[in-house]
């Protein structure tokens, strides 16, 4: 719980940076950001639960397609929440100096048996990076490695640069 000399802190933080400029990125800018990253934060709800997870996808910039390859064990949250069929929201973000840019897609996932896999998603996935994981007390043979795409409904992406000076 922020207490209240912590919020004045960063009030007096916020008032020293100021808003340049913040625009919405082209269908283009989009594109080319999530080409060039690997990782972004996968957003579930089942009723009224959120569930929140880091991964790594590839991205078709021709089709607009997202494709995630999702590990996870039977009985696990991150299981539960995607047998729930919900839909999704995967945002992608950075910072280079001064210059903050995001994207935001939103859609329903949907898992893809791998005997129906094209060799274009097959080189989409290759793209999806499994991030680095440890396996506590449980063997490689007890986990599900399931595909997913996700091909957004909704596909937004913003720029903000911040002048730290003003």
């Amino acid at each position: 719980m922020a207490t209240i000399k912590s919020v004045f802190a960063l009030a007096r933080v916020t008032e020293t940076m100021a808003i340049d400029q913040e625009t919405a990125m082209t269908d283009e800018a989009i594109d080319a950001f999530l080409a060039a990253h690997e990782t972004g934060v996968l957003s579930l709800a089942r009723e009224d639960e959120p569930y929140a997870i880091p991964i790594s996808y590839g991205y078709d910039a021709d089709e607009r397609v997202i494709y995630l390859r999702l590990v996870s064990t039977p009985e696990s949250e991150k299981r539960q929440f995607l047998e729930s069929s919900p839909s999704a929201r995967l945002v992608v973000y950075d910072e280079q100096g001064e210059t903050y840019r995001s994207v935001v897609a939103t859609g329903v996932l949907e898992s893809l048996p791998p005997s129906e896999l094209t060799p274009e998603q097959i080189a989409q996935y290759g793209s999806a990076k499994r991030p680095l994981f440890e396996i506590w007390a449980r063997g490689k043979q007890d986990l599900d490695i399931e595909l997913y795409r996700l091909e957004p409904d909704s596909l937004n992406g913003r720029r903000t640069d911040i002048d730290r000076s003003a």
